[in-house]
């Protein structure tokens, strides 16, 4: 593979690498949303929404459109979900390893 191709690679990963982002993704898993549902939803103020926003749209991972003054934003690629899907997966699986060696520390 050739280093364009890693390169492109870790930046879309690296879009994705922050909680507030993989929470924007999630509440617009089934529509797309205005800025201002976005923002109630998840309690962040707007400039910050805004920062994420841009980096999730210019990755690829958002849409946005305008109507009237309302901007609304949405998943590009349901199949996001599917590299999302594989982390969570891994992620609790590490948390059963780790539950059951703290587990067996408290039986010696």
């Amino acid at each position: 593979m050739s280093e364009l191709a890693y390169k492109l690679q870790a930046d879309y990963v690296k879009a994705l690498a922050h909680p507030i982002r993989i929470q924007i993704v999630d509440f617009l898993k089934t529509r797309e949303q205005n800025v201002g549902s976005i923002v109630k939803a998840l309690g962040i103020q707007q400039s910050s929404l805004s920062r994420h926003l841009t980096i999730l749209k210019e990755s690829g991972i958002l849409r946005a459109r305008q109507q009237g003054l309302m901007i609304y934003y949405g998943i590009e690629d349901p199949d996001i979900f599917k590299v999302l899907q594989p982390i969570r997966m891994l992620l609790s699986k590490k948390l059963k390893r780790t539950e059951a060696a703290l587990s067996s520390l408290g039986k010696t």
